[in-house]
């Protein structure tokens, strides 16, 4: 019996102590993980980040305010096309609606993005007829700053996503087979950490 309680002892002393979901926010170590972001939704944030990138290195300032914008209009639709609900009324239905006017109802937490990318959306229109002066360095700078934050944001919250390690179950028979803890399968389904993820940080 002593030798079975010491051998025990030795397995939790390596495995380390359980994590404990109630405890201290030292003892939970979240990881990311892939979410399950619809393939339409994937394609838009990729197509976002392509256009943002050629937004940077665009010349004049109207194609890159133009761009960038786009680039955020992409973001938007790939949060639609993961959370967004068919209109249930025909009034609905019949009206065209921007984005960016669904997009507080589909992602509350986007509202004060939303508000920022519409007031840019009359410039852009601009910006895309060639109008000159339409859009100045400073305000395509500050655009491309505001879409990389919009995107990383979007992209934390569609494609990676934290996951807490779930607490280990501990048998009579072997304490050291049993799943859950932070090297054991619980976080690993659905997605090694790490390699693969797009810089969400």
């Amino acid at each position: 019996m002593a030798h079975s309680s010491a051998a025990a002892a030795r397995r939790r002393r390596a495995t380390g102590p359980a994590p404990s979901l109630t405890g201290p926010a030292s003892d939970v170590h979240p990881v990311l993980r892939r979410a399950t972001a619809p393939p339409a939704a994937l394609d838009l944030l990729a197509q976002a980040r392509a256009g943002l990138e050629e937004a940077a290195v665009l010349e004049t300032p109207n194609e890159r305010y133009a761009t960038a914008h786009l680039a955020a209009l992409r973001t938007a639709a790939a949060v639609l096309a993961a959370r967004g609900r068919p209109e249930t009324t025909p009034r609905r239905r019949a009206r065209i609606r921007s984005a960016w006017e669904v997009l507080p109802e589909i992602a509350p937490e986007l509202t004060e993005w939303s508000a920022l990318f519409a007031s840019g959306a009359a410039r852009r229109a601009r910006a895309e007829a060639g109008i000159q002066g339409a859009a100045g360095q400073r305000d395509a700078d500050d655009l491309i700053r505001d879409v990389e934050m919009f995107l990383r944001i979007v992209e934390r919250m569609l494609v990676v996503q934290p996951v807490l390690p779930q607490p280990r179950q501990d048998t009579a028979g072997d304490t050291g087979a049993a799943g859950g803890g932070p090297g054991g399968d619980g976080p690993g389904r659905g997605g090694a950490p790490g390699g693969g993820l797009p810089d969400a940080g």
